[in-house]
C-alpha cells in the first residue's frame, strides 16, 4: 500500500464527518443576541468547517489519552442526551475513545490535574487536520474554577454542551448557549457543585498564531 492509498480522510470516518457537521450546525443555529461581531464570529467558524468537509481533509490518528477527569464523561454524555444536541452527543461519545486528553500546561496549577482537561478536534494538531481554526472539546468536573487567563490574537467562544458555568461572575451559561470572548479579554471559569460540565470550543486566529498554541494561555491575576 502506497503512501496515497494510506491516507485517512474524513469521508472514510462518517462518525467523524457528522461531528464536524454538528459543529457546524450549531454555529448555524445557536443565536448571536443581536450582536455583529458574534455573528461575525460563528461565520468565519462555519466557513472553516465548510471547508475542511468540502476538501475532503486529513484525519490524522491520534494516541488516546486519559486524564483523572474524563471519569466524569460518563455522567456528561448521559445528561448531554437529555438535550436538544443529543445526536451530536451520541457521536460524541462514539468517537470518545479515540481523543487525546491534555492540560496545555507544563506545570498544571494546583489541584487542577484532578478537575480539567481538554482533547482538540480540529486543528493544526488534528486529528482533524486543519489550519485555519482550533476546534475542541474542555471538561470540567463539579465544582472546578479555571484560572482567568486570556488569548492574544485569537478569537474564542464556547458551546455549552452539558452541566453550567459561570464566567467571571457575569451571568450562568446552560446547555446550548454560546460564550464569546475576543483577543485578549481576560476571563475565568466556575461550575456548577453537582455536575460535571463539557463544553466545546471554537478558535479563529491567523494560522501562524494558531499553530503555536496547543492550548496555552496568558495567564494573569483578577
Amino acid at each position: 500500500m502506497d503512501g496515497a492509498d494510506a491516507r485517512v480522510t474524513l469521508s472514510s470516518r462518517p462518525d467523524w464527518m457528522y461531528l464536524m457537521r454538528d459543529l457546524y450546525e450549531f454555529y448555524r443555529t445557536i443565536p448571536a443576541g443581536g450582536s455583529k461581531k458574534i455573528r461575525a464570529h460563528q461565520r468565519l467558524v462555519r466557513e472553516r468547517i465548510s471547508k475542511a468537509l468540502t476538501s475532503d481533509t486529513e484525519l490524522r490518528e491520534r494516541v488516546p489519552i486519559q486524564k483523572p477527569v474524563t471519569a466524569h464523561l460518563p455522567r456528561a454524555f448521559a445528561r448531554g442526551r437529555l438535550e436538544r444536541h443529543a445526536p451530536f452527543m451520541s457521536t460524541l461519545e462514539t468517537l470518545s475513545p479515540e481523543l487525546e486528553w491534555l492540560y496545555g500546561y507544563e506545570k498544571v496549577p494546583r489541584g487542577l490535574e484532578q478537575k480539567y482537561a481538554f482533547a482538540e478536534l480540529a486543528g493544526p494538531f488534528g486529528p482533524v487536520v486543519v489550519e485555519d481554526v482550533i476546534l475542541g472539546l474542555v471538561l470540567f468536573a463539579p465544582g472546578c474554577t479555571y484560572p482567568a487567563h486570556s488569548h492574544e490574537g485569537i478569537t474564542e467562544s464556547y458551546i455549552c454542551l452539558t452541566g453550567a458555568v459561570s464566567e467571571n461572575d457575569a451571568g450562568v451559561y446552560a446547555p446550548g448557549s454560546l460564550i464569546f470572548n475576543p483577543p485578549g479579554h481576560l476571563h475565568r471559569i466556575t461550575t456548577a457543585d453537582q455536575q460535571p460540565s463539557l463544553l466545546a470550543y471554537a478558535w479563529v486566529g491567523a494560522p501562524e498564531i494558531l499553530a503555536n498554541q496547543k492550548m496555552s494561555f496568558t495567564r494573569r491575576k483578577m
